[in-house]
């Protein structure tokens, strides 16, 4: 889903926060709703009634009914979405939406002259009840766009984001297989060697950062000065976001051009990210300690990096399982929990094979992708490599790795 930097004006901005405001007003209203319900009451109204109510609630309303009834309905049929994702398993259950933290809306039925070129940095859409609103024009725009979403982050800028599923990026059609660690140190380390780091806050950023919170921490809450603290330090934390995702974006074009099979660790990062806080009852331990470790995980953005690999290099990712790749020699496949001498040292007892150990564990994981290819359809490709029967055994010899 292509984004691209909306530059509305102060009449169409204040038009947009409307909107959003609308479009969050009817989400908590359902979520309401789906709250009182109960088995006894019978079952929650589903989109249907509740458009109907809807309906019913414009033409008593006036406020609501100044609003754009297309942006309302959207709003109910994204819960309604919502709901069906959480009866299926996939996602928790929807909750409220607070303003300045959830602002959106989305617009459907748009047709091919509702967004237009305007020059060769600059295109407009059309958004009911704002007119034609500008936004930079980084990429072009999808053809056969047929709905939009606009939303507003905490550091103030809007966005448009088109839907559009692009298509998979193209492998190299050589079977080559590239293991892929993710750590906190390492963000990435390839089987290849390579060591890759999400480009994160400068430490003057991350000073200024700090700074701002202690200042933020003492603000009177409701203030004008803790509202220009808030959104400076929000200015901070979206450009570290920015480069985050940049970094996920251009990381994940790479391996799927540059490798047929991808390997990576099937890790629950939403389970291991979970506070250790605790109860009052049973208090966790170490919990500072845990929560820094959390801060780390979601800083390398790792389940952003697997999610778009998945997209880029559909039916190119294989799923490995973690247990033991941190352990095992790549060389001598050999399970030795005294060989990691550090986080970033791994040297073999056995063997005396030495390698960085990010290296060494995505080593392991590309060796396991390449056991899963064997009976497959990929099969064949591995062995065209000129490696037949079991393939992967590239690292049985020692090699001298330098360490980093």
């Amino acid at each position: 889903m292509p984004r691209y930097r909306l530059d509305p004006t102060r009449e169409q901005e204040q038009a947009l926060l409307s909107h959003c405001a609308h479009a969050r007003y009817m989400w908590n209203l359902a979520v309401e709703q789906h709250g009182f319900w109960s088995r006894r009451r019978g079952g929650a109204p589903g989109y249907n009634e509740q458009s109907r109510q809807l309906t019913e609630a414009r033409a008593e309303f006036g406020w609501l009914r100044a609003g754009s009834q297309t942006v309302q309905q959207q709003a109910l049929r994204d819960f309604a979405q919502a709901m069906s994702n959480f009866f299926a398993g996939t996602h928790k259950r929807p909750t409220w939406r607070r303003q300045g933290v959830h602002e959106g809306l989305r617009q459907v039925g748009v047709r091919p002259h509702q967004v237009v070129r305007l020059s060769r940095k600059w295109g407009a859409a059309l958004v009911p009840k704002c007119g034609w609103v500008r936004f930079r024009l980084s990429r072009p725009v999808p053809e056969g766009v047929r709905s939009y979403r606009v939303t507003r982050d905490r550091a103030g800028r809007w966005h448009v984001a088109f839907a559009h599923v692009p298509a998979p990026v193209p492998g190299p059609g050589d079977g080559s297989v590239v293991g892929v660690d993710r750590g906190v140190a390492v963000s990435a380390a390839l089987s290849t060697g390579d060591l890759l780091r999400v480009p994160g806050l400068t430490p003057g950023e991350a000073r200024r950062l700090r700074r701002l919170a202690r200042r933020l921490g003492r603000a009177r809450r409701g203030s004008s000065r803790r509202a220009r603290l808030k959104a400076a330090f929000a200015r901070l934390r979206a450009r570290e976001s920015d480069r985050r995702k940049n970094w996920v974006e251009q990381t994940t074009t790479m391996l799927a051009r540059q490798f047929e099979v991808i390997g990576v660790e099937d890790l629950n990062v939403r389970g291991m990210t979970r506070s250790a806080k605790g109860t009052l009852e049973r208090p966790g331990r170490n919990v500072a300690q845990k929560a820094g470790l959390n801060r780390g995980i979601l800083a390398g953005g790792w389940g952003m990096l697997v999610e778009r690999l998945e997209h880029k290099a559909f039916g190119r990712v294989y799923r490995i399982d973690p247990a033991g790749t941190s352990q095992r020699c790549s060389a001598c496949r050999i399970r030795d929990r005294e060989a990691r001498e550090s986080q970033a040292r791994f040297r073999c007892r056995s063997c005396g094979f030495a390698c960085n150990a990010d290296v060494n564990a995505a080593r392991n994981i590309a060796y396991e992708t390449e056991l899963r290819l064997v009976g497959t359809a990929a099969g064949p490709a591995v062995a065209a490599r000129g490696r037949p029967g079991l393939p992967g055994r590239t690292n049985r010899e020692p090699q001298s790795v330098l360490l980093s």
